[in-house]
C-alpha cells in the first residue's frame, strides 16, 4: 500500500528525515507542516473530503472531483489550487490534479502549554 502521513514537524527534524534518505534508510512518504495551525489552515474539513475522494483514485478531473464530493466546480477549482500550492497535491503528466496515495496516516500530538 502506497500510504503517506500527514503530521507536524520543524525544520530540524525535516532536515534529519532527509538526511536519514539520502544515507539510504527508507523514511516512507511524509507532507510535514510546522504548527498545528499551519496544517488546519491548509486542510479544512471541506479540503479533507477532497483528499479522501481522491486517495486511491489516480489523477481526476477537477469537474469530476466536485461531483464526487457534491460541490460547485469553482470552489473545488480553489481547494485544489489551494492544496497544489501547500504540496499536498501533485500534477499528473496530463495537468490534472492527483493525490497519489492509497492510504492518509495522520500524526501529530498536542501538548499542554
Amino acid at each position: 500500500m502506497n500510504s503517506v502521513t500527514i503530521g507536524i514537524a520543524s525544520v530540524a527534524e525535516v532536515q534529519a528525515r532527509t538526511l536519514r534518505a539520502f544515507e539510504g534508510e527508507a523514511q516512507g512518504a511524509f507532507i510535514s507542516f510546522p504548527s498545528v495551525e499551519l496544517l488546519w489552515k491548509v486542510l479544512t474539513p471541506k479540503r479533507w473530503a477532497l483528499l479522501r475522494t481522491m486517495t486511491g483514485t489516480g489523477p481526476l478531473a477537477i469537474r469530476e472531483v466536485a461531483r464526487r464530493v457534491g460541490r460547485d466546480v469553482k470552489s473545488v477549482h480553489g481547494d485544489i489550487q489551494a492544496l497544489l500550492k501547500a504540496g499536498v497535491l501533485d500534477r499528473a503528466e496530463d495537468g490534472r490534479p492527483a493525490f497519489p496515495y492509497d492510504a492518509i496516516h495522520v500524526d501529530f500530538m498536542v501538548q499542554a502549554a
